[in-house]
């Protein structure tokens, strides 16, 4: 499916009470989801202990 017609889908799947900020919400998750599997697909991932170091910033 091409990224237009994922668009289309996530946009019609949307509550019809939704709003464009719902809609613009919906369609960044999709993309950073999208995103993250990319770069697993590269190898690109984070170390379980670089994840806790990470966290513990956040944390404080």
């Amino acid at each position: 499916m091409g990224t237009k017609q994922q668009i289309l889908r996530a946009i019609e799947e949307l509550p019809e009470d939704a709003n464009v900020e719902d809609a613009l919400d919906r369609l960044y998750l999709l993309y950073k989801i999208e995103r993250g599997l990319s770069q697993a697909d590269r190898g690109e991932l984070v170390s379980p202990e670089e994840v806790r170091q990470r966290m513990a910033k956040w944390l404080r």
